[in-house]
């Protein structure tokens, strides 16, 4: 028997905003909406081969640099394109103390979470 990772947690202080920007990103779509937070996911929803992300709101500011982050990998289109992509849905570069020397870009949604795009291109599911 083993686990699998089922849903990801993201405290924020605007679910709305940043579940649109994650659809867009991911290409999910809004799966719930609850008092305590709205999901996204897949459109086949939960329990997929993704898990879904849980948008949390609190009133806690987000306090340094996060100890997991997400990776991301673009499924259409080379790294660069996918750079401009989430660059203009308001993502925006964040040095986290890389040299610069690195196959991939260390971003930020628009409340400051860290995530990294990746060189390689992977199929859609």
């Amino acid at each position: 028997m083993a686990c699998r990772i089922s849903e990801l947690v993201i405290d924020c202080h605007d679910a709305e905003a940043l579940a649109r920007f994650w659809c867009e990103v991911l290409d999910h779509v809004v799966l719930d909406r609850q008092e305590d937070g709205i999901e996204i996911g897949p459109r086949e929803g939960f329990g997929g081969a993704q898990p879904t992300i849980i948008l949390s709101p609190t009133e806690e500011p987000k306090q340094g640099k996060l100890r997991l982050h997400l990776d991301v990998n673009a499924t259409d289109r080379d790294q660069d394109a996918e750079l401009d992509r989430l660059l203009a849905l308001g993502a925006r570069r964040v040095d986290v103390g890389q040299s610069g020397e690195e196959p991939w870009y260390v971003l930020a949604d628009p409340e400051g979470h860290e995530f990294c795009l990746l060189k390689a291109r992977i199929d859609p599911l």
